[in-house]
């Protein structure tokens, strides 16, 4: 299973990226999938949660009405729409997958995305 994020980069406050992960190896659409980050010095975080067929989304209270989370099952890939960016959103940011919608430790983890947001 591989899991491939991109999109991550060097944004002002205020503005916006879009995270991609692309994933392989498994079945997709049989999957939740999550991104988390880790800020410097900070305790990894989950960020948002997809379930299989996007019935059900979950948010962190930080990023609410931010970020949104969303997938394409054709293209095995999961996407992270990231706006109004604030410094505290630096991070590295990784997505992964599990069968379950609810854990803190998914199965499958991507390589990471570094997301730096300058004031």
């Amino acid at each position: 299973v591989q899991l491939q994020a991109s999109g991550g980069g060097l944004v002002q406050a205020g503005g916006s990226l879009r995270l991609s992960c692309a994933a392989s190896g498994l079945v997709f659409s049989r999957y939740a999938m999550y991104w988390f980050r880790q800020g410097p010095g900070k305790e990894r975080e989950r960020v948002a949660t997809i379930s299989w067929t996007a019935g059900n989304t979950y948010y962190t209270n930080s990023v609410k009405g931010r970020f949104t989370i969303s997938r394409d099952n054709v293209k095995s890939t999961v996407y992270l729409q990231m706006n109004s960016l604030k410094p505290e959103d630096t991070a590295v940011y990784y997505c992964a997958a599990d069968i379950s919608t609810v854990t803190e430790r998914p199965y499958y983890w991507g390589q990471g995305t570094q997301v730096t947001v300058s004031s």
